[in-house]
C-alpha cells in the first residue's frame, strides 16, 4: 500500500458521494474490492469523454488493478474526515456502506449530470460482476495497469490518456489535469490561513 498523505484540496465530500452512489445501487453497501474498481474505470470513461476524472486522485497500479489511491485510503480508515464520516460507514468485513439509511441520489449534489452519467454509464456496464471479474477486466482492459509485484507503481495521467488515443496531446492534457490538482491544493491551503486567522 502506498503511504498515505491526503493530498490537499482533495474533495473529500465529492469522493463519498461517488462513493455513496455505488453503495446505493448495490442495495445500501457494496464490495470494497469491486468498489475501488468501480470509481477507478468511472474516471477512465469520465477522462475518455471529457479530458478530466471526476475525482482528480493520484492512480497507482496495485495487484489487484489500478486504484485511486486517496479514495483507497478513504474507505481503508486510514484518515479521518468529517465530510466522509457523515456519509460513509466504516469499512467492515470488506464492504463499506452508508452511515445512514436515509440516503437518495438527490443527496449527491457534489456530483454533476455528466459526472452521474457516466457512473450510470460505469455500473451499468460492470454492477453485475463479481469484484473478481471487475479486477479481471482492469487487468486485461486497462493496459495503463502494471503488475506492482505486491508493491504499487503510479499511473500518469498522460499513459491513460495516450490509451485513449489522445495520442500526441495526452502530455498537456495530463498537465491540465497536474495544474488543477496544484490550484486546488493552493486554494486550500489560502482558505486554512484565512481560517486560522479567523478563530
Amino acid at each position: 500500500m502506498v503511504p498515505f498523505d491526503l493530498q490537499p484540496g482533495y474533495n473529500v465530500r465529492k469522493a463519498a458521494h461517488v462513493v455513496a452512489w455505488f453503495a446505493l445501487r448495490a442495495g445500501g453497501s457494496i464490495n470494497v474490492l469491486k468498489l475501488v474498481k468501480l470509481a477507478y474505470l468511472s474516471d477512465r470513461a469520465f477522462l475518455a469523454h471529457y479530458d478530466e476524472p471526476i475525482l482528480f486522485d493520484h492512480l497507482v497500479s496495485m495487484e489487484h488493478g489500478p486504484v485511486d489511491s486517496t479514495l483507497l485510503s478513504l474507505i481503508n480508515g486510514d484518515v479521518a474526515d468529517p465530510a466522509w464520516d457523515e456519509l460513509i460507514a466504516a469499512r467492515a468485513n470488506h464492504q463499506v456502506g452508508l452511515a445512514k439509511a436515509a440516503v437518495i441520489d438527490d443527496d449527491l449534489d457534489e456530483l454533476s449530470d455528466a459526472e452521474v452519467a457516466v457512473l450510470d454509464e460505469t455500473w451499468q456496464k460492470f454492477g453485475n460482476m463479481t469484484q473478481w471479474q471487475v479486477r479481471d477486466y482492469t487487468h486485461d482492459q486497462c493496459p495503463e495497469w502494471q503488475d506492482p509485484n505486491r508493491s504499487a507503481y503510479p499511473i500518469p495521467y498522460s499513459r491513460i490518456l495516450r490509451t485513449l488515443g489522445r495520442g500526441d496531446i495526452s502530455d498537456g492534457l495530463a498537465q491540465d489535469i497536474a495544474d488543477r490538482i496544484e490550484l486546488d491544493e493552493a486554494l486550500s491551503s489560502i482558505n486554512k490561513k484565512v481560517s486560522s486567522h479567523a478563530t
